[in-house]
């Protein structure tokens, strides 16, 4: 089978590279500005803001899979229309597609969210994220959506990055203990979506971890798995500042976990199996 990541240099990328390339799979991936190291990978280079070569990277590689990992924050011609873009290629050539979204479609009104919720973002990233699975929905109904939250692993990680640089004194700032979510392993969400794609189910699903933790509880967690002094970790209420976005924010996976074999590790867990 053929693969296509979309966003294949990107921290999730690389490990949907790295497994699906390890399971064999003929696996082609994009880049926006560098391609990763990966062996055995064809690397294409791609701007989600250009329709004719999504389409024409589409046509070249001709997969039977499409994951769409791309993150553009805020930008909205990418992380909006971008994804569209790549639905409307997908259905046009009979391309299984796969697009990863984001806990932030989801404004934390109503902490407990499961597949049924609907979006109400209440950040420009937010809103982008569920434009393009409105869009993605209208042009292409056989795709999968699924909604993940803050991704886990090592360095590359932006969430582990700002524990050590926190630590280490060399950024400013503070990790929240009233803004709360639900932390999934690169690797294991990796493996869901690639499950997920192998399958026929369709629509939204839902892959995040099974712990619900506060940013400086996850913080404390990744200090003491890579060996740091979680005590130097400074705390504080995301109540208190001035920055846009939900407090309390729990993907409620249970319904997608059903159905699939890879299990989607708690933060508490795998944190404190050295992952």
């Amino acid at each position: 089978m053929t693969i296509l990541i979309i966003g294949g240099s990107g921290f999730l990328g690389t490990e949907l590279v790295r497994q699906a390339a390890g399971a064999e799979h003929m696996t082609a991936a994009t880049f926006a500005t560098r391609p990763s190291s990966a062996e055995a990978v064809t690397w294409h280079t791609l701007d989600l803001r250009d329709h004719e070569r999504v389409e024409a990277v589409v046509a070249e590689v001709a997969p039977r899979l499409i994951v769409n990992a791309t993150s553009g924050g805020a930008d909205w011609a990418v992380t909006a229309e971008g994804p569209v873009r790549v639905a409307m290629a997908a259905a046009k050539h009979g391309c299984r597609l796969v697009h990863v979204s984001s806990d932030a479609v989801f404004s934390g009104a109503r902490v407990h969210c499961d597949e049924s919720c609907l979006p109400d973002p209440v950040t420009p990233y937010g809103a982008a994220k569920a434009a393009a699975e409105t869009g993605i929905r209208l042009v292409y109904p056989d795709a999968v959506i699924a909604r993940t939250s803050l991704i886990i692993g090592g360095r590359q990680s932006e969430h582990v990055r700002v524990v050590h640089e926190l630590i280490e004194g060399t950024r400013n700032g503070v990790l929240f203990t009233d803004d709360i979510r639900c932390p999934v392993h690169v690797a294991d969400l990796a493996a869901a979506l690639l499950e997920l794609a192998a399958g026929k189910r369709n629509g939204i699903h839902h892959l995040a971890g099974a712990d619900a933790v506060s940013r400086h509880e996850l913080g404390t967690l990744i200090a003491k798995r890579d060996g740091l002094d979680a005590s130097r970790l400074p705390a504080g209420l995301r109540a208190d500042s001035t920055l846009p976005g939900a407090l309390d924010v729990r993907l409620d996976s249970r319904a997608t976990q059903r159905k699939l074999h890879t299990v989607l590790r708690g933060a508490r867990q795998f944190l404190a199996q050295g992952t």
